[in-house]
């Protein structure tokens, strides 16, 4: 075995057991295997076929996962980025981050934004998840109205979530290309932010 095998071998088995299930699953999602079993799976991560199930319970609580692990992936860049004082021009600069982490790999997004956007038992936090994102963008409401500044930070990020949600089912069904993403996020971003900028 050459030495380049052995350390590869040496690092898979040293990640921890759910980083593994979960970068496995992104490569079966990446090789366009989105109906991929656990069984496929289990081999692709290299564990037993009864890991997947002990780590996660079903295949959807694992596109749960990814799910949360692009959000994370949002987050990480929103805090990396420059953060102007006016909230729009935060949450403008988050929408193109969360645009950005969605088009870096459509492929993949697109199965994970299908499978929890079905129905099932797994429950997620994906809704929570998202509405952090975007009261980090938010922050303290800074340019907003003064007048309900309170209110405003507490409802705007849910709906900015809900809007950027129906803009990612509009994506995944194929109704909105690539390069249409961003556009109409950031307009419905921008219609909820007019609601409550000052004059």
């Amino acid at each position: 075995m050459s030495e380049n095998k052995m350390e590869t071998g040496k690092k898979r088995r040293g990640e921890p057991v759910r980083q593994r299930v979960i970068d496995a699953a992104e490569r079966l999602l990446r090789d366009g295997r989105a109906e991929f079993s656990m069984r496929d799976l289990a081999c692709e991560a290299g564990v037993s076929f009864a890991t997947p199930f002990n780590q996660f319970g079903s295949k959807p609580a694992i596109m749960h996962a990814l799910s949360a692990r692009r959000i994370d992936a949002m987050l990480t860049r929103l805090d990396a980025s420059p953060q102007p004082p006016h909230a729009a021009d935060r949450v403008a600069i988050a929408v193109d981050i969360a645009v950005a982490v969605m088009l870096d790999e459509p492929i993949v997004n697109r199965a994970v934004m299908a499978w929890i956007g079905t129905g099932s038992v797994a429950s997620g936090e994906v809704r929570s998840n998202s509405t952090a994102l975007w009261a980090q963008a938010l922050g303290d409401g800074a340019g907003l109205t003064s007048l309900r500044r309170d209110e405003v930070c507490r409802i705007l990020p849910a709906q900015l979530a809900l809007a950027f949600r129906g803009a990612l089912s509009f994506w995944t069904a194929g109704e909105l290309a690539d390069e249409e993403l961003g556009p109409a996020a950031r307009q419905i971003a921008d219609t909820l932010l007019r609601a409550y900028s000052c004059d």
